[in-house]
């Protein structure tokens, strides 16, 4: 059998099960599609919900992240792990017992104001459409490779299968889904790093692999791959970071932004009781945890095994190399994983010197002495993981698992993304505050319409990218954290913070947030449309766009203290919610108030 049909098999059986799914637990009312009749098992709940979170960024883009940035990259791993552990503790029990179906229900409702409703669902709408074109990249670029079509059509056949199960199962359909999902991919992504941590390292288990001895060359594996990207002319892969102030700035923008995912959030209204949110969110970290642990496994001996592909002498030196990195392959031999690559565009060879061999190495580096004009090699970040298996010369069946789960991974939070665009819109938009009167049977179809709505305008911009998945899935959570996140906080843990101070501060952190990221990666990321290029050299006291989010979200905090503090305090009903939310004893049903 064909690599593409074992691929077309093991694709092809995951979707007939998403749509099953989707059909078996097709959402019959607007609680269903909002919150899935909220009697989901906190086990249920905790799988879907880590299948929800860790997206196409977690299981394509973050390991190659890891795999060309080494330690420098681990602050992906830390802020989304870390703003987890404060969804967990400090958000999902108190917004639980607040039972409402949505967080702009949860701001309107707490800050008395359907301004502050407006602004959230503004906020919500930003943050998940800038998410959901990473999963629409991601989900293109797994698409591409193991079905043999462009990027393009990869993108536009994901966003039909979102539509099909997303738009007819809603929420009930989803969680359902995401649990298949969540099985598949943490089955994909396993399997592959055991059988290259045997390979390379004779450990079958990817964490302790990774500091466990290079069989080739006898070396600890993390030192053999200092020596070869140094010899690249590449800093250490372990190698400490310069700006120490942009690397906290940013792990402490993918925390914010982690607790301020609307899409996650809504999540924990599915299950029956505040102390079922607990739990969901200790299993869902639990799930996590186990692709999370694998991840830096899996960068480290995806970039190892790309510079060893490419300089196959450099594999058992532990000396010589300089000399073996003047023996790279002839281009016309290079091995099969990059002549299918080739085909997505996704990796490219131009051969700048004539010599008909194929040099990777870094570009800021002068190696003119060996003939070198520059790197010939160009390879996506976002492919690695998805390439591992045919680069460590896997059987068909994993690298046909493996094109499922990163399917299963993008589509999975896609389809939570667009479900909460979908109950903005729909719920807290037209039924709140537009027409109150509508009709159960109105309101579901206005949210099956927006959804396929949000579907087409993220299917465009997954087109046109602002960067690589897990870059552009950064950028979300600055914008989550600079905007909704305060609010939420301010929400259950101030009783003075009234309803001028949220939409002051939800807007002065969404607007600061903005105006830095579209002045270095264009407006509304249309290319070309940058005012300043997106160096370091160009970035305020150093700090990168990806990182903005945290300094968005302390101007949030300021100005929303500083006008709750020069206007009226919150009516005593609302002081005395406050106070009630934040003992959740106990909750009875998500409920449309």
């Amino acid at each position: 059998m064909s690599q593409f049909a074992i691929n077309l098999l093991f694709v092809g059986a995951s979707f007939a099960l998403y749509i099953g799914i989707a059909i078996w637990a097709r959402a019959g009312s607007t609680k269903d599609f909002y919150v899935a009749g909220g009697g989901v098992h906190p086990i249920t709940n905790g799988m879907a919900t880590a299948a929800d979170w860790m997206s196409a960024a977690s299981f394509i883009s973050m390991a190659g992240l890891l795999a060309s940035g080494g330690y420098a990259n681990s602050t992906f791993l830390m802020g989304w792990t870390g703003g987890y552990v404060i969804l967990a503790m400090l958000l999902a029990p108190y917004l639980r017992k607040f039972g409402k179906f949505t967080v702009p229900d949860f701001i309107g409702d707490r800050f008395y104001s359907n301004t502050a409703r407006l602004v959230a669902i503004v906020c919500l709408i930003v943050a998940s459409v800038t998410y959901v074109i990473g999963q629409m990249t991601g989900a293109g670029v797994a698409f591409s490779r193991f079905l043999e079509v462009s990027n393009t059509w990869g993108i536009w056949l994901a966003a039909l299968i979102v539509f099909l199960y997303a738009v007819f199962g809603g929420m009930k359909g989803i969680t359902y889904t995401q649990v298949a999902q969540y099985i598949v991919l943490i089955i994909a992504y396993t399997i592959p790093a055991v059988f290259i941590a045997f390979q390379l390292t004779g450990n079958p288990i990817p964490m302790f692999g990774m500091f466990s001895t290079h069989t080739e060359s006898g070396m600890p594996l993390l030192a053999k791959l200092n020596d070869v990207v140094n010899a690249l002319g590449f800093r250490d892969y372990t190698a400490d970071v310069d700006n120490k102030l942009n690397m906290v700035l940013f792990t402490l923008s993918l925390m914010v932004g982690t607790a301020g995912l609307p899409h996650v959030i809504i999540r924990f209204f599915t299950v029956p009781k505040v102390a079922d949110a607990r739990w969901s969110a200790g299993w869902a970290l639990v799930f996590i945890a186990l692709l999370y642990l694998t991840a830096p496994a899996v960068g480290s001996m995806a970039r190892l095994n790309l510079a060893t592909t490419v300089y196959p002498e450099m594999a058992g030196q532990t000396e010589n190399y300089e000399e073996a990195a003047q023996n790279p392959i002839l281009y016309e031999e290079r091995p099969d994983w990059v002549r299918t690559w080739e085909e997505t565009g996704l990796i490219s060879f131009n051969d700048l010197n004539n010599d008909g061999r194929i040099q990777l190495y870094n570009d800021a580096t002068d190696f003119s002495d060996r003939g070198w004009e520059g790197n010939e090699l160009t390879v996506n970040n976002d492919i690695l993981v998805l390439a591992n298996p045919e680069i460590a010369n896997l059987p068909g069946w994993v690298i046909g698992l493996i094109a499922a789960g990163g399917i299963a991974a993008a589509l999975s939070t896609a389809a939570g993304l667009l479900l909460a665009i979908s109950s903005a819109i729909s719920h807290d938009l037209i039924k709140t505050m537009i027409n109150p009167k509508i009709s159960e049977k109105g309101e579901m179809l206005a949210a099956r319409i927006s959804m396929g709505g949000a579907i087409l305008l993220a299917t465009y911009l997954g087109l046109n990218p602002p960067g690589f998945a897990a870059q552009t899935v950064a950028l979300a959570f600055g914008i989550a954290g600079a905007s909704l996140f305060p609010a939420l906080m301010m929400g259950i843990f101030s009783k003075r913070m009234n309803s001028a101070g949220a939409v002051a501060g939800m807007l002065a952190g969404l607007i600061c947030t903005l105006l830095y990221i579209f002045t270095y990666l264009g407006w509304f990321f249309v290319p070309d449309t940058n005012m300043l290029a997106n160096t370091p050299d160009n970035w305020i006291f150093g700090i990168s766009p990806l990182s903005f989010g945290a300094v968005g979200a302390m101007i949030n905090f300021a100005v929303a203290f500083a006008v709750s503090r020069v206007t009226a305090a919150p009516p005593q009903e609302i002081q005395d919610l406050v106070e009630s939310v934040r003992y959740p004893k106990g909750a009875g049903m998500a409920v449309d108030h």
